[in-house]
């Protein structure tokens, strides 16, 4: 049977919508297998309670190239931002509050509260944090070298490693401490205020299961700092209609170059022939030839479950047997009778909205705290006091819940991939505890705007478990895989294959388990496309022949 697919897609998240976008472009025949009834994979905006609609897993906005947006044409189609008006408000355990963003000048008065030494050194800081940023916002869009390929291998990485080697050596030494310090010992070096401290040091435990003295998480604080909105460097926003708006446009946009979106098609294994991939099996049973297979799901999905272990080699089957995947992500979305009202700082008037509302609200107010979030979850299974972002998209966009109401995104740290057992060694399991998991963050937002829990109509709640289950995220990791030195750039997910190319010739991976990692950013989709459209031309694009068992068809 002729194959009619110059590659098929598994997973309809916003990587492989990108993905498509660039290969159907470039006169590919593409088809998109994604296994939920709608497409966007964990940016996706859905009616949670009836007439309250939230972005479900990913709720906020600021990584997405720019030239993804802009190739997209995605404003064309409605893509709207709104930026917050100041980044995060973190309540204090004391009773205040510090605020961060707005301006540089506006955040240095703030800090100057807590400490006139953390004012005067904040402007040092953002520019060591922005040179940085800068050089991986130019690494975001191109395609690691990868290990193995002799010369080829060596001049890339020398013209990607030579802005790098350009930048003054106090700047080289910052690189050195954002990819291998903790985040404390990163802030530690800049801040005295435990506040001030925390401010910055939430970013480094986003989706990531480990403490702020974890070695390696001051990268993570940094990967959340080189997006933009609108323009603005470091700014995060909330888009209209919720994260499922930039999914649906560009599914749209992907239609309307002829790719093929079959949705309830779950992927059951990819075929490989004689060393090369063949096309794919659904769990239906049916198979359907393609030249190429582009996986979007994770790693450890992919190569976990998805192809036969006999089909990879076996350095690889045992180092992808190792690659570290799980967060300690707990998400929830609520709907609200009323706005929050937090003791700390109480708006004008009752159902008054103040910039906070339409900001980050962070419950994490030191260092110290997030040490206890992680080590509560690693011995208990979540954390007693759980470190939680509150988002209320809907005091900006009212399209999101009933006049005078509000939804409100909970993203809940640290909360254990795998609940540890009894202490009788009996297992326990996150269906039979998230409820309890759920009260808990209640419980912490509760402490801090009293009358929350009252407010309550209806609630979501996503465990790790629940994560994996609804969006294939494994271990509930939100990047696909650990943000971690060994698994960064030409290593993610191993070295040799950091490229984009899995181990099975016609087998490629668009994910956020490449390089440049997690988050909505659509540079993995972009970047694969972009080596899918090489390879073609340095190859060609030779069709071959492919045998269905004789049990099923090809569609």
């Amino acid at each position: 049977m002729t194959i009619r697919y110059d590659a098929l897609i598994i997973g309809g998240g916003h990587n492989g919508l990108v993905c498509a976008f660039y290969l159907a472009r470039a006169g590919l025949k593409v088809r998109i297998l994604e296994r939920r009834d709608v497409i966007g994979g964990a940016a996706v905006t859905e009616e949670f309670h009836p007439g309250f609609r939230n972005s479900v897993a990913s709720y906020t906005v600021s990584l997405l190239q720019p030239k993804v947006i802009a190739d997209m044409r995605l404003a064309d189609h409605g893509y709207r931002v709104i930026e917050r008006p100041i980044s995060n408000m973190l309540p204090q355990e004391d009773g205040g509050y510090l605020k961060l963003g707005g301006g540089l000048e506006r955040t240095q008065a703030e800090f100057r509260r807590f400490s006139k030494h953390d004012a005067e050194a904040l402007p040092a800081y953002y520019d060591a944090l922005e040179t940085v940023a800068d050089v991986l916002r130019d690494l975001a869009l191109k395609c690691p070298p990868n290990a193995g390929e002799g010369w080829r291998g060596l001049i890339d990485a020398a013209f990607q490693g030579r802005r790098l080697a350009g930048l003054p050596i106090e700047a080289q030494r910052d690189v050195l401490d954002l990819f291998t310090k903790s985040a404390r010992s990163l802030l530690d070096g800049w801040f005295e205020s435990e506040a001030v401290k925390a401010a910055f040091g939430f970013d480094a435990v986003v989706g990531n299961y480990a403490s702020p003295d974890t070695p390696g998480s001051a990268y993570v604080l940094l990967h959340h700092v080189f997006g933009e909105v609108n323009g603005k460097k470091g700014a995060w926003g909330h888009v209209i209609g919720g994260m499922g708006t930039i999914t649906r446009i560009m599914g749209e946009v992907c239609r309307a170059l002829g790719v093929e979106i079959s949705l309830e098609s779950p992927v059951d294994r990819v075929l490989v022939d004689g060393g090369k991939v063949a096309g794919v099996r659904l769990e239906s049973g049916k198979e359907i030839p393609a030249l190429r297979v582009i996986a979007n799901v994770g790693p450890k999905l992919l190569y976990g479950r998805m192809i036969g272990q006999s089909d990879l080699p076996p350095d690889f089957r045992r180092r992808m047997s190792g690659f570290k995947a799980g967060s300690g992500t707990f998400r929830m979305n609520v709907a609200l009778s009323e706005l929050p009202r937090f003791t700390c700082l109480p708006t004008s008037q009752p159902g008054g909205v103040g910039e906070h509302h339409r900001s980050g609200i962070i419950i994490a107010p030191t260092l110290d705290y997030m040490d206890r979030a992680f080590l509560d979850a690693k011995s208990h299974g979540w954390s007693k006091k759980p470190i939680v972002e509150m988002l209320i998209p809907s005091a900006v966009d009212d399209s999101l819940a009933p006049e005078g109401q509000h939804v409100a995104s909970l993203f809940c740290q640290q909360f254990a991939p795998e609940l540890p057992a009894k202490d009788d060694g009996t297992p326990r399991d996150w269906d039979a505890e998230e409820s309890k998991a759920a009260d808990t963050v209640i419980d912490t937002m509760e402490e801090y705007a009293p009358g929350f829990r009252a407010s309550i109509l209806g609630r979501q709640v996503l465990s790790p478990k629940g994560l994996e289950r609804k969006f294939g995220l494994v271990g509930g990791d939100i990047m696909h895989g650990n943000l971690t030195l060994d698994q960064m750039w030409s290593a993610r997910p191993v070295l040799g294959h950091g490229a984009y190319r899995g181990p099975v010739k016609g087998l490629y991976m668009c994910g956020s388990g490449t390089h440049p990692g997690g988050g909505v950013t659509g540079a993995p989709g972009h970047n694969c496309a972009h080596e899918v459209i090489a390879d073609r031309r340095r190859f060609g694009n030779p069709y071959r022949r492919f045998v269905p068992s004789p049990a099923h068809s090809a569609d």
